[in-house]
């Protein structure tokens, strides 16, 4: 984040740097109707490009689409900021990205791309499509959840789509860096809270030192951390086990490893605790044989 604060040219220090992307109007589309359609055809645009990369990065791909839609009118004031609506089990309907446009000031243009990355490809659809396309697995595979597999995943693939040629504007590098920030910091409030019995103001006032995010949307974050213990901190552990992994996999492989196999054993079996993926890892690994060559 301070490379990037000082390649732009800004010369306060980080904190004032926070305080200028909060409130500097240029960092957020219009509150318009007008606003609200660029928004989408802007992620609808970096979601399509990066779909045209994922062969690079996955063998196996998602074979249901993926579609950019605003949250309806009726529950946009209910509504989280963003989030994935799975495709049905016979792929007769696509995945969805909802995109709550109710407070075009929350949505910083900046953080689009992670934004759409970790609800879209190759974050949830990805990893949610390609488990509900499986065969000859049971039901659960198919259709349960981990919260650390899966937000850890879509985690995961904020920091992938940087791998995969992402991000070139170096304020967009700037939001997966914050969003990654974010996540971090949940992990002191959420403990903070229901460990060391941290009031909700409390709460906010660490989220508003530390993060670069809005006001309400730190007051609507640290309400559902209230309520839901332990939910939060699952993003941050999952995608660092899931690095963990990959990087074990990496150093035993040498020039053997394989990222796109890799992936394909990590979304293969669907949704997994960590014990049984990190089993799954060790198999493949081995199955390479000395030198990374396959064994028959």
């Amino acid at each position: 984040m301070e490379k990037i604060k000082n390649s732009l040219g800004f010369g306060g220090d980080l904190a004032a740097f926070f305080k200028h992307i909060k409130t500097n109007p240029k960092f957020v589309y219009p509150d318009t109707q007008e606003g609200r359609s660029t928004y989408l055809s802007e992620t609808s645009r970096i979601l399509d490009a990066m779909y045209r990369k994922l062969g690079n990065s996955f063998g196996r791909l998602p074979k249901a689409p993926l579609v950019v839609r605003r949250v309806e009118p009726f529950r946009e004031n209910s509504g989280a900021l963003a989030f994935y609506q799975r495709t049905t089990a016979d792929g007769s309907q696509p995945g969805v990205y909802y995109v709550n446009l109710s407070r075009m000031e929350i949505l910083k243009t900046f953080q689009l791309e992670a934004l759409a990355y970790h609800e879209g490809v190759p974050g949830h659809h990805m990893q949610i499509a390609i488990a509900r396309e499986l065969t000859g697995v049971p039901a659960f595979q198919k259709f349960g959840s981990y919260t650390a597999y899966a937000e850890g995943w879509a985690l995961y693939a904020e920091s992938l789509a940087k791998d995969m040629g992402a991000y070139r504007d170096p304020m967009s590098d700037f939001g997966r860096l914050a969003a990654e920030l974010w996540r971090a910091a949940r992990l002191v409030v959420d403990t903070g809270i229901h460990t060391s019995r941290w009031t909700r103001q409390q709460a906010i006032n660490y989220l508003r030192k530390v993060t670069p995010n809005p006001l309400s949307e730190i007051i609507s974050e640290v309400e559902r951390y209230v309520v839901i213990p332990g939910q939060a901190t699952a993003y941050k552990v999952g995608m660092q086990q899931l690095l963990a992994l990959r990087s074990k996999a990496s150093s035993q492989l040498g020039r053997a490893f394989d990222t796109r196999e890799f992936h394909d054993v990590v979304l293969g079996s669907g949704a997994l605790p960590f014990g049984l993926l990190s089993e799954l890892v060790d198999r493949w690994i081995a199955s390479k044989g000395p030198g990374g060559t396959p064994r028959s």
